[in-house]
């Protein structure tokens, strides 16, 4: 993750003159409980830090790039350029020319930009950038012309990072400054605000011509929508937030929670001083990127969740497969019932994931002559999805509909099973931290799904022994499909997702064995190991509600390569034509495991 733009994301360039020895300065309060200069109390964490922890990022990672208090006390350079006082043309050199650190014309240090003397960008690299409010504050933003010009040197940040090689670039839009304590409620309020949002309009606009993943964050309908509820998220209810700060400076000071006030706490404001957010509007701004780039991690598993149900509905009709055919001319009535556990590990573009379901199968086969046998079934099967750091629900329906055919000659069998289904994807609910509390983000969709799946084997044992043992080969070929669905409210988290599919190909090799344990019961089982051959990371494609012109594409799961699974089960002959079968199955690679129990009567006729 590397971070450009200004205060709002500066990690620590300056020193922090009346802070501990060695600290640096952030644009935001102290830790507290004091808040006081000269307490030892160290600045809070801006939200470029506090995403790259949530994103598994090193603080030194993050470090300020340019800062004379690391450099003089040895600690090495990280990756976050962005300068507190830094206009629109100065975040761009800092990208491609020179990153300058100083005040009142007085250089602390420089050193040469991310990309000067032809370095590259990265393009796994997450690209974090904020700019503008400087423009306004520094007078270069004073008509709709000149806000256009501002907004278009930001896009330029950008589209110097794409050219470079940078994929994935992350751009807040412009915080609305009328509705900061610095001109609340003044006569300048509104005419700022029409110049912000001009701003916004031609940063939109630009980005969406830059060939690369921009990822925009709407900071000002955020915050809107934060004021509108300030309960929600932990802050006071009962005071005016963006027409006072926290510390005073520049802004009038909170009398119920500002520094000079008998109960200071800065959670309980919005803005620090005039324009800069507290610890809690950082948090804010850094749930909400993280609610973005986490929702491809759980999305892309609604079909992994009705991959799962077709393979649990093959496992059950496989082990009603194992028992004795009927009689020629005759027919074979079967129903199963049978829940199953679904487990996703936490992988690189996957979120940990826990389901549980519930499946009945119904159906029935017809010997046609002694070498053949051939039926359909109908399977329901319901799924519940718990995803995520913040237990995102998600349910699934399935609609299954399976017609097969097997094969036995002396010692050579086969099945080959053709399934259809539909899919109803209801209550797909996206949980999320945002600041003290969580929000949730609803939606519906549906889909379908096709599979094929053969198996050719050879009989080892002889007719009259009490054990059935065959190696086999086996080809499976399974395609989902889920649409594309918006979630329901226009909030700021919002998202537009796209259509998913996910195609899968295996083969395995595997052993099938049954052994007669007495006259009415036997005991039956299966070990195989398969070979995935469609593992590449799944894409989404998203765009947020509130800028549905500014798509991007963002990775999610991706298949484990190597699958093994086993089942073992009893079956028990409760009168002639009628028998009973009960079977556990287990399935398992290095991401995910699935296991279910089945209990299944059959009955010929």
């Amino acid at each position: 993750m590397i971070v450009f733009g200004d205060s709002l994301a500066d990690a620590g360039q300056f020193p922090d003159v009346g802070g501990p020895l060695g600290a640096t300065l952030r644009f935001t309060n102290r830790e507290g409980p004091t808040y006081q200069n000269g307490s030892g109390e160290i600045y809070g964490a801006v939200s470029s830090t506090l995403l790259g922890g949530r994103l598994g990022l090193g603080s030194d990672a993050l470090a300020p790039s340019t800062s004379p208090v690391n450099q003089a006390i040895g600690l090495g350079d990280g990756n976050n350029w962005a300068v507190g006082g830094y206009r629109t043309d100065e975040i761009y050199d800092s990208i491609t020319g020179t990153s300058v650190v100083g005040a009142g014309g007085v250089v602390y240090r420089s050193r040469p930009g991310y990309l000067a003397n032809g370095n590259r960008a990265d393009p796994k690299a997450l690209y974090y950038l904020t700019g503008g409010g400087n423009d306004f504050l520094q007078g270069q933003v004073t008509s709709a012309a000149s806000a256009s010009r501002a907004a278009g040197q930001l896009a330029q940040s950008a589209l110097a990072l794409q050219q470079a090689g940078a994929r994935y670039i992350m751009v807040w839009l412009l915080p609305d400054l009328g509705l900061t304590p610095l001109l609340y409620g003044t006569a300048n309020q509104a005419g700022v605000s029409a110049l912000a949002n001009v701003f916004n309009q031609t940063l939109i606009a630009q980005l969406q011509q830059i060939d690369a993943e921009i990822i925009p964050l709407n900071v000002p309908r955020l915050l809107a929508e934060v004021v509108a509820d300030p309960g929600r998220y932990g802050l006071a209810t009962d005071q005016n937030l963006l027409g006072t700060c926290f510390n005073g400076n520049g802004c009038t000071a909170n009398a119920a929670y500002g520094l000079a006030s008998g109960t200071p706490d800065p959670t309980k404001l919005l803005f620090n001083d005039s324009v800069h957010p507290t610890s809690t509007g950082q948090k804010l701004i850094a749930d909400y990127g993280y609610s973005i780039l986490s929702a491809p991690w759980e999305l892309t598993l609604l079909p992994e969740m009705a991959h799962g149900a077709v393979r649990s509905h093959q496992d059950a009709l496989r082990n009603q497969w194992q028992q004795a055919w009927q009689p020629v001319g005759q027919w074979q009535a079967m129903v199963d019932t049978g829940g199953q556990q679904l487990t996703f590990d936490n992988q690189h573009g996957g979120a940990k994931g826990d389901g549980t379901g519930y499946a009945l199968t119904v159906g029935g086969s017809y010997r046609l002559s002694n070498a053949w046998r051939v039926g359909v079934a109908g399977g329901y099967y319901n799924q519940q999805l718990e995803a995520g750091v913040a237990d995102s629900d998600y349910s699934l329906d399935s609609y299954l509909a399976t017609a097969f055919a097997q094969f036995q000659q002396g010692r050579v069998w086969g099945d080959l099973a053709a399934t259809a289904g539909k899919l109803d994807y209801d209550n797909l609910k996206r949980k999320f931290d945002l600041g003290v509390g969580q929000r949730s983000e609803k939606g519906d969709s549906d889909g379908d799904l096709w599979a094929l799946s053969g198996r050719l084997g050879y009989e080892l044992t002889r007719g009259d022994s009490a054990w059935r043992v065959s190696p086999f080969i086996s080809a499976d070929y399974a395609s989902v499909k889920v649409d594309g669905y918006s979630e329901q409210s226009l909030r700021a988290t919002a998202l537009d997702i796209g259509d998913q599919r996910r195609d899968s190909k295996r083969l395995g090799i595997g052993l099938k064995a049954s052994r007669s344990l007495s006259n009415a019961t036997s005991l039956f089982g299966e070990l195989a190991h398969e070979r995935e051959f469609n593992d590449d990371a799944q894409n989404l494609d998203l765009a947020l509600r509130s800028l549905p012109a500014n798509s991007f594409t963002l990775q999610g799961y991706s298949a484990q390569r190597n699958l093994d699974r086993a089942s073992l089960g009893l079956r028990h002959q409760l009168s002639p034509g009628l028998a009973l079968n009960a079977a556990y199955n287990w399935r398992r690679s290095d991401a995910s495991q699935q296991q279910g129990v089945n209990l299944a009567l059959s009955l010929d006729f």
